[in-house]
């Protein structure tokens, strides 16, 4: 009778209790019935989260919480290329590991492992990746990006001062939880560098490579090397359809602020980018003095600003004594003055405008500049009056025509082809 290496039996021992536990706890059905072990492949597409060259990312449930989740299954017999696949799954594991507890970083919550497939359990990005929200929104605004991109490079910086190096940043590797959130995903490339120890491969994506990695003299993870570009404007500074003539942007650094849709903005953004995309990384801002530029002082401002809710609370409480206030007021003080006037016109009537005034001048008299230099007074809080636009018949604003819909017409015909490539994803290459 044939028998088996000790080193088989013991796998197999453990591969069982893994099968147990997954049966046990986690389904990819949602009606919990699912089970990774041998149902994983038979359930609805729009159950597939995502795929890759061995792998294929799949909406999950607990089943005793029945909370959702994303399973990474990746197939040990599949051809990547020769890459050995299981050292590269354990290196990502490993990595995870090392990463837990960042908010900006994917959480694993599990791992099992057969004699065919690894099966990562990864907390569910609601959103998705941030390449399918810029597909679909074209552009974000600048307090947007400034956010993503602080989120960003709050987690390179953690992954740096822990010796992480992830070589395949960019916005398909970027996720989002349901509060847009950023999630820093797809540890496949990444590698823990210890001391003295540097990079020698060349992996990443085309578009969003350094220069000193396509010189094979490499650095870590350039933070913002036309991340920020991509997210603020919509698409990479570099990309051209030839591959040549992008790398070679790339390892000049040859971009330019002159095309319309940096028009709106800042040049404290651009000054960033500007430092961010240097060929020199000694000279190249980190992701540490990155976060110190002058652009994350609004991002800062906001926070404080947003430390509301006792102004909120502060805010409602002088609005009911400002009601009972007036309802004494009318009752008592004011019979002269129609019910009818107040509610049609209370800012005319000279006791009630001073009321108004000073209430409101509680609440948001900080926002008004006190010094005479200035040229604002008590009457800046109230002369923006809501615009006032007639509508058609359906409900809707008429359209605005002028000499900018015709140049906007015309720039949308004459660079259509510069749009297509946006919703374009670029392969990674490992060499």
């Amino acid at each position: 009778m044939k028998t088996m290496p000790p080193g088989h039996q013991r796998r197999s021992e453990v591969n069982c209790f893994l099968s147990h536990r997954i049966r046990e706890f986690w389904a990819v059905k949602d009606n919990g019935t699912g089970d990774f072990a041998d149902k994983y492949n038979q359930h609805d597409e729009d159950e597939k989260l995502g795929e890759g060259i061995s792998s294929v990312v799949r909406r999950c449930y607990h089943k005793v919480t029945g909370k959702p989740y994303a399973v990474k299954i990746i197939d040990k017999l599949s051809d990547a290329g020769g890459v050995d696949i299981e050292a590269t799954t354990r290196e990502e594991v490993l990595v995870l590991l090392a990463l837990q507890g960042h908010e900006n970083i994917i959480g694993l919550v599990d791992v099992f492992e057969s004699d065919v497939f690894f099966f990562l359990v990864f907390e569910l990005a609601e959103k998705g990746e941030l390449f399918d929200h810029l597909t679909e929104q074209v552009t974000l605004s600048e307090k947007k990006t400034r956010r993503i991109m602080q989120e960003v490079f709050e987690a390179v910086k953690f992954m740096h001062n822990n010796g992480v190096v992830h070589r395949d940043l960019k916005p398909e590797n970027i996720l989002l939880d349901e509060n847009y959130r950023v999630k820093i995903s797809d540890f496949g490339f990444a590698v823990n560098l210890k001391d003295g120890e540097t990079l020698r491969e060349l992996c990443g994506t085309p578009g969003y490579l350094s220069p000193e990695v396509l010189q094979c003299s490499m650095f870590p993870d350039a933070p913002g090397y036309g991340k920020e570009v991509d997210i603020l404007v919509g698409c990479p500074p570099f990309w051209n359809r030839r591959q040549v003539v992008m790398l070679r942007s790339i390892m000049e650094a040859r971009y330019h602020f002159h095309s319309p849709e940096w028009d709106d903005i800042s040049v404290v953004a651009k000054d960033l980018i500007s430092k961010l995309l240097v060929v020199q990384p000694k000279i190249r801002l980190t992701a540490e003095e990155a976060l110190e530029h002058s652009w994350f002082k609004g991002a800062q401002q906001a926070r404080n600003e947003r430390f509301s809710a006792r102004w909120k609370f502060k805010g409602t409480v002088i609005a009911i004594i400002a009601v009972l206030e007036l309802s004494k007021f009318l009752k008592n003080k004011m019979l002269p003055v129609t019910f009818e006037t107040v509610l049609r016109e209370p800012y005319g009537v000279k006791p009630i405008r001073k009321m108004i005034d000073g209430c409101a001048f509680r609440i948001y008299g900080h926002w008004v500049k006190r010094n005479k230099d200035q040229n604002q007074n008590r009457g800046a809080l109230f002369e923006n009056k809501p615009h006032r636009e007639k509508h058609n018949g359906d409900g809707h604003a008429p359209r605005k025509t002028g000499v900018l819909d015709s140049y906007n017409a015309s720039f949308r015909v004459s660079s259509l082809e510069q749009i297509q490539y946006k919703t374009v994803r670029q392969k990674p290459v490992y060499q």
